[in-house]
């Protein structure tokens, strides 16, 4: 269709080189990059969650990097009007670049969300402890009696799931199914869409996982989390729980050593780099995969 706004998606998990292939098609195409990794959007732990650096943004537009203080909570509602908001003030004819590891982005993006109001975390937190020492079937009787609906149709009493679930009844009176219901169009309804998966050998992903995190270590990861902990902000704040700001305090703290700190972390990344391709895989199936093997990121 002429006219037609045009998006290109990049999808994989951490390491396996989205960011440099996002700044690669940018420069080719004049793009505009959309983060798309919900770690990335806070400010002060530009190296601990890998986001590109001032270089790499000089060569390209980048929006959404760093742009949310660690002291808040920044929720997929809030990341899709966030890009809502981009899109309306960008060029019609401006190739759009979204990159990142979060599936629930790109979900949004193309299937459309249910804009389900924040949860305090306290109640979040009281959910997850009334839930920790039930059995699967206990979760989901729990689930069962105050969201029929999403009960029936999980096939496990995921802890996570439940939880969700119980605190977003407790918290608005409503269900969360009762929210997906009313799920809005994706973003890109009525876009041309190039869809890229990014699949790099495993144990390749996992070597550079370790490289990356050395190298973090050396360039400016310490400082990122010192500057973190000086805030004194609530642990249960998603900054708080980027992967190496724990074992990085840890070792601050003289818990532990330098080079076990960064054993912590790189097992951490692979380990959700893991998660990531799952999820991948069974949500994302039929998107094209990419060979990551040439891309530095």
């Amino acid at each position: 269709m002429t006219g037609q706004r045009r998006a290109v998606l990049i999808a994989g998990p951490t390491a396996s080189g989205k960011s440099a292939l996002a700044l690669e098609r940018a420069r080719m195409s004049g793009g505009l990059i959309i983060n798309a990794d919900s770690m990335q959007v806070y400010d002060t732990l530009r190296v601990v969650t890998a986001r590109p650096d001032a270089e790499d943004e000089a060569l390209a537009v980048h929006r959404l990097y760093g742009t949310v203080p660690a002291s808040e909570r920044f929720s997929t509602g809030q990341w899709v009007r966030a890009v809502g908001d981009v899109l309306a003030g960008a060029d019609c004819g401006r190739e759009v670049i979204f990159v990142g590891g979060t599936g629930l982005y790109f979900d949004a993006l193309t299937n459309g969300f249910a804009d389900v109001p924040e949860v305090d975390a306290r109640l979040t937190l009281e959910v997850q402890q009334e839930i920790q020492e039930l059995g699967e079937a206990e979760r989901m009787a729990l689930l069962r009696a105050e969201d029929p609906d999403t009960a029936n149709r999980l096939k496990v009493a995921d802890p996570q799931r439940v939880t969700r679930a119980i605190a977003v009844k407790r918290a608005t009176g409503r269900t969360l199914s009762s929210y997906q219901v009313d799920q809005r169009p994706g973003l890109l309804s009525g876009w041309t869409l190039e869809r890229m998966l990014l699949d790099p050998d495993r144990e390749v992903l996992r070597e550079r996982i370790a490289r990356r995190f050395a190298t973090m270590f050396e360039t400016g990861a310490v400082a990122e989390v010192e500057a973190l902990r000086r805030m004194r902000l609530d642990p249960s704040l998603p900054a708080m729980k980027a992967i190496g700001v724990r074992e990085i305090s840890d070792w601050l703290d003289g818990q532990m050593d330098r080079e076990r700190a960064i054993s912590l972390a790189t097992i951490a990344t692979q380990q959700y780099a893991k998660r990531q391709r799952t999820w991948f895989r069974n949500r994302m199936g039929d998107w094209p995969q990419v060979e990551a093997g040439l891309y530095r990121r």
